[in-house]
């Protein structure tokens, strides 16, 4: 459940890692894993503290270690606490991954990503691309819910669709965001050509009308 996350984050070896829910005991190798993954989140990635307040946490083999732990997330307003080992540290690799979303996000290429993105869904534009990118993601999530995907099943049967063999024109340097970018680009799409269906439709009613005009004789007149 973490082997995404650590990739993001450039960790090394993240396939390792591993945390489970039983007890911590004092130096175990587990436990040991576990305390330096978190100071290395802290110390590359969320740098809550200054350098010289990093101490009690970095000084790993002491028995104290989990005071120290309960305080820094107490510090982040982290959720969960230190016993719950694997809720508390997925919580804390968010949260590096969103500062470091935060301190690589000014690339023009993600922006110019977010913004294509957005003029697709027809999001309204904002000088805050990340303002942009939150909007994306509840249309994403509306879209694509369980829900909304179960109401669309029961319209309609569902054609399988090869996403590889259509190009997005964009890269948002996410592989999910560009997945669903194009899932989203084709129900757009999808939903265009129902209009267009429905345009066709009234015009060759209208058409029909004009064509073959029922004539009321009573609303005739002749001269004056």
């Amino acid at each position: 459940m973490f082997h995404r996350k650590l990739t993001a984050l450039d960790y090394h070896n993240p396939s390792a890692f591993d945390c489970t829910d039983t007890p911590t005991c004092h130096l175990c190798s587990d436990d040991t894993q576990y305390r330096n993954c978190v100071v290395w989140l802290e110390d590359q990635k969320i740098r809550h503290y200054k350098i010289e307040d990093r101490g009690n946490l970095r000084n790993i083999p002491s028995s104290d270690w989990p005071e120290a732990y309960q305080k820094y997330l107490q510090d982040l307003n982290c959720p969960f606490g230190a016993q719950e080992k694997q809720e508390s540290v997925d919580w804390l690799m968010g949260l590096a991954v969103r500062y470091e979303y935060g301190d690589n996000g000014d690339s023009p290429d993600f922006k110019a990503g977010v913004t294509a993105l957005a003029n697709i869904l027809k999001i309204q534009r904002h000088d805050d691309y990340l303002v942009m990118l939150k909007a994306i993601r509840i249309l994403i999530q509306d879209k694509l819910s369980s829900e909304a995907i179960t109401k669309a099943s029961h319209k309609q049967e569902g054609i399988p669709v090869a996403l590889d063999k259509h190009v997005l024109g964009f890269d948002t340097g996410d592989a999910t965001l560009n997945e669903a970018a194009q899932i989203l680009r084709l129900l757009h799409i999808e939903e265009l050509r129902e209009l267009q269906t429905r345009i066709n439709e009234a015009i060759v009613a209208v058409q029909a009308i004009i064509a073959d005009p029922k004539t009321d004789h009573r609303l005739g007149k002749v001269g004056r």
